[in-house]
């Protein structure tokens, strides 16, 4: 023998039907703070966050700037990366 009930009802109506929570109001408030995780992520590394964090290890005076642009040459010069400051004690 068998049997089919055939029910038309909303998710909605079927839930109240059943007695299960209406968890709606709970799902809203994760995703809302999912989503103000998400954007503050986004905003950590956005190209102005960046360069605020960056900008303090750049170099800020003109003999920081001198010294930390010979130093990136040396790196390319043949030779250049194992003399150092021994390099520069002959020039002054």
């Amino acid at each position: 023998m068998k049997v089919t009930v055939e029910v038309d009802c909303t998710p909605e109506e079927a839930r109240r039907f059943l007695g299960l929570p209406d968890l709606q109001p709970m799902q809203e408030a994760v995703l809302a703070k999912v989503q103000q995780q998400m954007l503050d992520g986004v905003a950590a590394v956005s190209p102005e966050a960046l360069m605020k964090a960056w900008l303090p290890l750049a170099p800020q005076t003109p003999d920081q700037i001198r010294d930390a642009v010979a130093s990136i040459f040396r790196l390319f010069t043949p030779g250049g990366a194992g003399q150092g400051g021994a390099g520069r004690a002959g020039q002054g």
